[in-house]
């Protein structure tokens, strides 16, 4: 069967490093660091003490008080990034066949903001004071859910959680309804907010978390030497996918082809990445498979990157075993050098920063490369920003419990 191609006419972001896709790019581009000491709650007894929080959000200048008081921060974040990357798009689904604009939009963790919250009442106040609304704030789907009726799409709606692997499997699966001709339009990605007491406390006491607590924006080292966890952060990143045949009809600006889509799982451990790589290698072999092309023929690596030990170098081997020779030949960055681990809204963030990298020919750095690893050995465009001819991207996303879901974007050709 012949597959409908598809492709990427939207963005919208959300993110430590600013809000709206040309601010982040910018941000991006120049190696800025979004790493801050936590401020959102008292985090002096906690072993990691910063954060790559969202600054400057007003919730009232996107929602009415209502919504804004009654849509959680992760929600929020979803629908706000969704009516950027359909702004972007030039496209309101209530002006064209609703039933086939679908929404896949999920979330690593949700609301735990929420639980902590209507938890305390409970202990404290009693049953009954619950709120009405916590279900609703703290549920992963609602954030597809509020964007479907914010949007008025009516095809499917579904959440996917897979951890930091989330928005790219949102995003893959959305490409698959419309390369099968179930959706001509399908608004996907991932969001998150879990910068909480419990959040953090969570992950210190897996010891996953950063302790450079007097260097905040030096946090964040992936596949340094010395990098000690990686960094929480928050935000959304958004796409939107539309059938190529139907993007050309309606005269749509398209920003790339989305090419190729890979997922597998470690069947490992429940935290830990296969220790040879196998997941991640046959995730992005399957991406490039789909796409048609070469391990040769990609010009640019986003790595999943999050600076932990093990991730750094499982990684980077992964990307040796598969492209071989050409392994050295690739620059490979990491996004979350400087917006911190957004968990199931990083895909998101970072397949657009691949977009960007296609558009601008420019690969974004990472940042805090100081010391070499003798196991992370490859061209991780260190510290400043590259000019470079980017015609096909590939992007990683690797999560706990094996999740493994590599995107493949690149260069739009009539």
């Amino acid at each position: 069967m012949q597959k409908n191609k598809v492709v990427i006419t939207g963005m919208g972001v959300l993110s430590p490093v600013g809000c709206g896709v040309d601010r982040f790019w910018q941000a991006l581009s120049q190696g800025q660091s979004g790493i801050r000491a936590i401020t959102q709650f008292d985090a002096s007894g906690f072993d990691s003490q910063v954060s790559g929080d969202v600054t400057g959000y007003d919730p009232l200048e996107h929602f009415n008080s209502k919504d804004a008081r009654n849509l959680s921060r992760f929600i929020q974040f979803g629908v706000v990034a969704a009516q950027e990357a359909l702004t972007g798009a030039r496209l309101d689904i209530r002006q064209m066949d609703a039933s086939r604009a679908a929404v896949v939009v999920g979330s690593g963790i949700g609301s735990i903001y929420s639980a902590e919250e209507e938890y305390d009442k409970l202990l404290h106040k009693g049953p009954s004071r619950i709120s009405p609304f916590f279900i609703t704030r703290m549920i992963i789907n609602e954030a597809a859910g509020q964007i479907a009726i914010h949007t008025g799409a009516t095809g499917p709606c579904f959440a996917i959680a897979t951890a930091c692997a989330t928005a790219n499997n949102c995003i893959g699966e959305g490409m698959r309804m419309i390369q099968h001709g179930e959706a001509d339009v399908v608004i996907a990605g991932g969001t998150e907010s879990a910068t909480s007491k419990l959040g953090v406390g969570g992950f210190c006491a897996l010891k996953a978390l950063s302790r450079r607590n007097d260097q905040p924006a030096k946090a964040s080292r992936p596949f340094d030497l010395n990098r000690d966890g990686f960094v929480m952060g928050e935000g959304a990143g958004i796409v939107v996918l539309e059938a190529l045949s139907f993007a050309q009809k309606r005269g749509a600006t398209i920003l790339a082809e989305l090419a190729g889509y890979g997922r597998t799982c470690d069947a490992y451990h429940i935290t830990a990445p296969h220790a040879e790589g196998l997941g991640a290698l046959k995730a992005m072999e399957m991406a490039i498979k789909d796409a048609g092309l070469k391990v040769t023929d990609i010009n640019y690596i986003n790595a999943h990157g999050t600076s932990t030990k093990l991730n750094d170098a499982v990684e980077t081997m992964a990307i040796k075993k598969l492209f071989g020779d050409h392994a050295g030949k690739i620059p490979v960055s990491s996004t979350k050098s400087m917006t911190g681990h957004l968990l199931g809204a990083a895909g998101g963030i970072e397949l657009i920063a691949c977009v960007m990298s296609i558009k601008d020919n420019t690969i974004h750095p990472t940042i805090n490369y100081e010391t070499p690893d003798p196991d992370c050995d490859l061209d991780y465009v260190p510290n400043v920003a590259r000019k470079a001819e980017v015609n096909v991207a590939l992007s990683n996303s690797l999560g706990f419990g094996g999740h493994n879901a590599t995107l493949v974007v690149k260069r739009f050709k009539e």
